[in-house]
């Protein structure tokens, strides 16, 4: 069974950084998708970025130029780096991860993905 272990988060100025850490455990495969969505109360939860199975990213109109996918290859973790955030990005964010291989586009949606973090706090004061 997979298991998605995520962690970081907190509380920032606007203008500044936090990281999300996230990791999935338990493939048989060595490729897998692993992305990131966040919600706010009320709203439905939102694509944020994804680094696929080709070891691609992608990053919704939102926050791209801001937020960045890298690998930690040590411990097997991807990391969020998120830039110059704003008080419109405080949320809830998720960590969410499939063996599946996406049709075009189809990494969006949340359905896509069987394995789901616990979800972390992000606030930004203004």
């Amino acid at each position: 069974q997979v298991r998605v272990v995520e962690s970081g988060g907190g509380l920032v100025q606007a203008g500044g950084s936090l990281r999300l850490s996230c990791g999935a455990f338990g493939y048989v495969q060595s490729r897998y998708s692993v992305a990131w969505f966040r919600q706010v109360p009320g709203e439905e939860r939102e694509f944020v970025a994804v680094h696929d199975w080709r070891d691609m990213s992608y990053y919704a109109d939102h926050v791209k130029g801001r937020f960045a996918i890298s690998k930690d290859y040590d411990t097997h973790m991807l990391i969020l780096e998120m830039n110059n955030l704003k008080p419109e990005d405080t949320a809830i964010y998720y960590c969410a991860s499939t063996g599946r291989e996406f049709s075009d586009g189809s990494y969006v949606r949340a359905q896509e993905y069987g394995s789901w973090g616990q979800g972390i706090q992000v606030a930004v004061a203004s």
